[in-house]
């Protein structure tokens, strides 16, 4: 079932190209996140922006010195030159030694999983920097795992191996071969498998038993949740660019440049974010998370309000500069909506030999869409699909809202049974979905459970320490560039 859920969701998703590190246990039980950020759950969506009240920072904190409280004089002079050629992307970390084809073998995987196989030169070199900080981070929290007595046994890496290779719908052996097709290895994976299930041991033995939530804090959230039920909240992003009087003009045309960029769709808007924000939400590709309106600038907040699931608005000018705003998606507190339907779904897809020309392209989805009208029930589709050489797909439980909206939409209003019009391209071939089941939500939203408020709220304390203490082994790290 995770193999059919991966490949609906490499169909469906449309989202771009991810730059960002895999997590490898993540693949095995749920989808790819950063331990410190993969708390995607309904729970604490709710708690992040109705329970916490906390304000989404839209522009730098100017209460502190742009230097960091660093004594820098503003007339500084570089005495030297600073050649990048001489960083090799090897490393010596506490005695291991991280080689360059360590680097390229991750980062072979990486775009593998991504389908990020046309990288520009600059994203290119961009993203081997950000692979060689994973590896040497992988390697302290090996070390440190190992410091406390934390082993991870070379069976338990290869059992976790196969469920891995299980998920990509191949055998170890096949999985062998297909990690050295893309440039990676199998010792590259296992590698990253030791060190996330290395560093998922370490804080559960010296970090969760130290970590405690009181019964009056979680009541105080619940009792929040609950004063904000019906709040309409927004999952945005934001690009910020800072201006003043003096440069207010060439900062509009700076941002009005990338969001003609952004538009044509050849870049995520997190790579845009990433490259241009001068916000302290860069680091996460943008992401302001779940907001409400009153948290939000007036500005951005009258934004949101007018968007779409999908649209970029802007450059809108507030105080201090100008934004980009990009709405992922929005709801209501502990309210009911359709998308949070779980949807049954066969998908049927045909694909183009290469050199299969527009029009013949076109003739062949045209009579894919006559074929798909006549599916009489979700029983009819693997014998339509031999009829036309369709291969079928089938995914129960698909939760509506990770569907594109035009999906969505169309979704939510068909009968079981029926089938979507085509949808594709000629490139990726041409699919179609047929509506086999239906799970509605409840009639309205209800509070979550106290166990799960303090669960979540526990795991985010851990995250929270797991950072600090990342901080505190690269402070103290030994690291030789090479």
């Amino acid at each position: 079932m995770q193999a059919k859920r991966a490949t609906i969701a490499t169909y469906l998703a449309g989202k771009g190209v991810g730059l960002g590190a895999i997590r490898i246990a993540d693949t095995v039980k749920q989808p790819i996140r950063s331990n410190v950020r993969g708390m995607r759950g309904a729970v604490l969506l709710m708690l992040a922006a109705a329970a916490t009240g906390a304000i989404a920072q839209t522009v730098p904190d100017r209460s502190v010195p742009e230097t960091g409280g660093l004594d820098i004089p503003s007339n500084l002079q570089i005495f030297g030159k600073l050649d990048p050629n001489v960083r090799k992307p090897t490393a010596v970390v506490n005695d291991t030694v991280l080689t360059g084809t360590d680097v390229d073998q991750r980062m072979g995987l990486i775009m593998a999983a991504n389908q990020a196989g046309n990288l520009p030169a600059e994203e290119k070199e961009r993203l081997r920097l950000q692979v060689l900080r994973q590896l040497i981070d992988e390697t302290l929290q090996i070390q440190e795992a190992k410091s406390a007595e934390i082993a991870v046994t070379p069976d338990e890496i290869n059992q976790s191996y196969v469920r891995v290779s299980r998920n990509f719908n191949r055998t170890p052996a096949e999985m062998d071969k297909y990690l050295r097709e893309v440039g990676s290895s199998e010792r590259s994976l296992k590698r990253q498998i030791e060190g996330e299930l290395a560093w998922s041991r370490y804080l559960r033995k010296r970090v969760e038993p130290f970590v405690n939530v009181g019964e009056e804090e979680v009541k105080g959230i619940l009792d929040r949740l609950e004063a904000a039920k019906g709040t309409e909240e927004f999952n945005l992003r934001e690009i910020y660019l800072s201006a003043n009087q003096a440069t207010s003009a060439q900062v509009f045309a700076n941002a009005r440049q990338i969001l003609a960029e952004i538009q044509k769709g050849q870049q995520p808007f997190g790579y845009f974010a990433r490259t241009f924000s001068e916000a302290s939400t860069r680091g996460v590709d943008g992401d302001l998370g779940w907001v409400r309106a009153a948290q939000l600038p007036p500005e951005l907040a009258q934004a949101a309000q007018s968007m779409q699931i999908g649209q970029v608005a802007g450059p809108i000018e507030i105080p201090g500069g100008f934004s980009i705003l990009y709405l992922v998606d929005k709801r209501q507190v502990l309210t009911s909506d359709p998308r949070d339907a779980r949807l049954a779904l066969k998908q049927l897809t045909i694909k183009f030999p290469v050199g299969t020309t527009q029009a013949q392209a076109t003739a062949r989805a045209a009579k894919f869409a006559e074929v798909t009208k006549t599916i009489r029930g979700c029983g009819d589709v693997n014998k339509t699909a031999a009829t036309i050489g369709a291969e079928v797909v089938d995914n129960d439980g698909v939760p509506a809202r990770q569907l594109p909206p035009q999906l969505q939409d169309i979704l939510l209003k068909m009968q079981i049974g029926e089938s979507t019009p085509p949808f594709g391209s000629a490139e990726s071939g041409v699919r179609a979905l047929v509506l086999c089941g239906r799970d509605d939500p409840p009639a309205t939203g209800s509070l979550p459970r106290p166990d799960q408020v303090q669960q979540q709220l526990e795991q985010q304390r851990v995250n929270l320490r797991a950072q600090q203490k990342m901080r505190d082994l690269r402070r103290d790290a030994v690291v030789e560039y090479r």
